[in-house]
């Protein structure tokens, strides 16, 4: 079990130095649209934005408030993040007259009122508002009389690791949606940007790594020294970052293929006539026998990648190399 458990930590490790170097540029990118936008409407977005924005800011709490309520403030394990942090803090207070949703707010409006005052108003208010509605959220579906997934209300057909899962997947929604739009989704990002912001040269993967690390290490303590809150606490982890992972890679996900070939004509009309996407032909030079080549770039689906390796072996002297492309804009069919 420890060796699962460190090879867990290790692999979700590389993860999010790819994933938080990703949505670090996107953050930005949208904090720069932000900026630009206000200079160009004088601090006077559009009022059909701004509606948009506080849906989009609703719907993601709300997605975000049902995991936690269903599935994770009643099995003793903590989300990662800041939010863990309040999790652990609200377990050991134990507090029961106070409810979850106050630790949450007060150890992520802090974070977010000074995200609002160094780094961007309108970002910051926005994901105050996701916050106010993801905290306050679990208390609306409590007064609903929803019932949540636990021991004592399922019993026999209860699985602790059901929950975990469950509360992974719902929740890496509600994150995808906020980082889509915001380029932000809670605490952990907030205090990257604050960082960021502080030591532009400072590498933020870690220090969100380090963040939900140290969730899980104080969880094991916390929770009795039990491993099942801390593995839960990881897979929580690991599920959500696979979710949040997926959404984020864009709905039009393709495969680039670079094709050096001899006969660039007659291979992209092949291409051209049985995969029904558009082909691009650059001429390249060899540096091992200094001769002309072409090479012939090409997008395609993950299920025509059989057919295109037929059809470049049918052409003798080619090779080829293909790599994932996250998503694709433009006219790009979905054969």
């Amino acid at each position: 079990m420890p060796f699962l458990i460190v090879r867990a930590i290790l692999y979700a490790k590389n993860r999010y130095r790819s994933w938080y170097e990703a949505e670090e540029t996107a953050f930005y990118f949208r904090m720069r649209d932000v900026t630009m936008e206000n200079q160009k409407y004088g601090m006077k977005p559009l009022l059909k934005e701004h509606a948009i924005d506080l849906f989009v800011a609703v719907i993601a709490g709300l997605i975000v408030s049902l995991a936690y309520f269903f599935f994770q403030n009643s099995n003793d394990f903590a989300p990662g993040g800041v939010g863990g942090l309040a999790t652990i803090t609200y377990h050991i207070a134990g507090l029961k007259g106070v409810p979850w949703a106050y630790f949450m707010l007060a150890f992520n409006l802090p974070i977010f009122v000074l995200v609002t005052i160094f780094v961007n108003r309108k970002l910051g208010a926005y994901l105050i508002i996701y916050m106010l509605v993801q905290s306050f959220g679990t208390m609306l579906w409590e007064a609903l009389g929803c019932t949540p997934y636990c021991a004592s209300t399922y019993g026999e057909d209860f699985e602790i690791v059901f929950a975990c899962i469950l509360t992974g997947v719902i929740s890496g929604v509600g994150f995808s949606i906020m980082l889509r739009h915001f380029g932000a989704s809670g605490g952990t990002y907030a205090i990257s940007a604050l960082l960021k912001r502080a030591n532009p040269g400072l590498n933020i993967a870690y220090v969100a790594f380090l963040l939900d690390s140290s969730v899980v290490a104080v969880a094991f303590f916390v929770y009795g020294m039990k491993i099942t809150p801390t593995v839960c606490t990881l897979i929580n982890l690991f599920v959500a970052n696979i979710v949040v992972d997926n959404l984020l890679s864009g709905m039009k996900v393709g495969y680039k293929f670079e094709i050096i070939t001899d006969r660039p004509e007659e291979l992209s009309a092949e291409l051209i006539e049985k995969l029904h996407h558009g082909v691009t032909e650059m001429r390249v030079e060899g540096m091992y026998s200094h001769s002309e080549k072409h090479m012939i770039v090409c997008i395609i689906r993950k299920k025509q990648i059989g057919e295109m390796m037929k059809i470049i072996r049918s052409y003798p002297g080619s090779f080829a190399s293909y790599s994932k492309v996250n998503e694709v804009f433009g006219r790009f069919r979905k054969k």
